[in-house]
């Protein structure tokens, strides 16, 4: 399934009973009914019943669909109510006391990270918190791109943002929207599908050729006080969530790629209080 045709199939009145939901996740997996059948070990007749609703299934059932199915937490809660059941993944902020040993690690990885930059967001891409190496990066930026709420990849894309400033313009664009696409097929979500149709309105440059061999990953390269900072990321999530705001954050280390933007980091972290 495409961008357009799940911005579409979004778009329409979103299915309300559990059988509606579990047909649509199926399909949006490329997944036979036989298949999931196999996959979570029940009869395949039994699952056409519950897809049109001439029979109801139990609770475990649902879970154990969903999870065959990797349907994201916040929307498991979705398939528990449409069943008749409660929800069963709760959403915390990150301050929730219940949250601290989660918040003290992604404040530990950050701090950790420096010299060097990285960030936390959510899944819309909106920054949830980084490290004092991020500030430095945006010196000059239009405050209204800086503002609540910050989104990193409307950011990188925003011809007042950091798209005049990336060197590496078409690559790195294309990656980012190459990861907001395969997001978007994974979860179906309304707001990251209009995010991806506003970044793809914008005018990149086209890419002039392959990928250097002699790169080990695409870098993000950065052009600052004359310098070009050129970095390679890594991305970090949590790996057993059962809270929804864990498992929808994200945090992404920045490395230098090179012996010079290494310096400057160093450089710049001396400089900050």
């Amino acid at each position: 399934m495409n961008a357009h045709a799940s911005a579409a199939r979004a778009e329409r009145t979103q299915p309300v009973h559990i059988g509606d939901h579990l047909r649509e996740w199926r399909q949006r997996r490329h997944l036979s009914q036989l298949d999931l059948a196999g996959d979570a070990e029940i009869s395949a007749r039994h699952l056409s019943f519950v897809e049109t609703g001439r029979a109801a299934p139990s609770r475990e059932m649902v879970l154990k669909l969903a999870e065959r199915l990797e349907v994201p937490l916040r929307e498991r809660n979705v398939l528990l109510v449409a069943a008749g059941f409660a929800p069963a993944f709760p959403q915390r902020s990150l301050d929730d006391p219940a949250l601290k040993s989660a918040r003290q690690a992604i404040d530990l990885v950050l701090k950790a990270h420096e010299p060097n930059p990285a960030l936390a967001y959510d899944r819309h891409w909106n920054l949830v918190t980084a490290n004092r190496m991020v500030a430095p990066l945006l010196e000059g930026l239009p405050p209204y791109l800086l503002g609540q709420p910050f989104n990193i990849l409307r950011l990188a894309f925003h011809p007042e943002g950091l798209a005049p400033r990336t060197v590496n313009l078409a690559e790195w664009s294309a990656h980012l929207l190459e990861r907001l696409h395969r997001q978007c097929e994974a979860t179906a979500d309304p707001e990251l599908l209009k995010l991806y149709q506003e970044l793809k309105a914008y005018r990149m440059p086209a890419r002039s050729g392959p990928v250097s061999a002699d790169n080990v990953a695409i870098p993000f390269k950065l052009r600052r006080n004359g310098d070009v900072l050129s970095f390679i990321s890594t991305t970090m999530v949590f790996g057993t969530p059962v809270d929804i705001t864990l498992q929808e954050l994200a945090l992404e280390t920045f490395f230098p790629a090179d012996d010079l933007t290494a310096e400057r980091m160093r450089q710049i972290a001396a400089k900050l209080p």
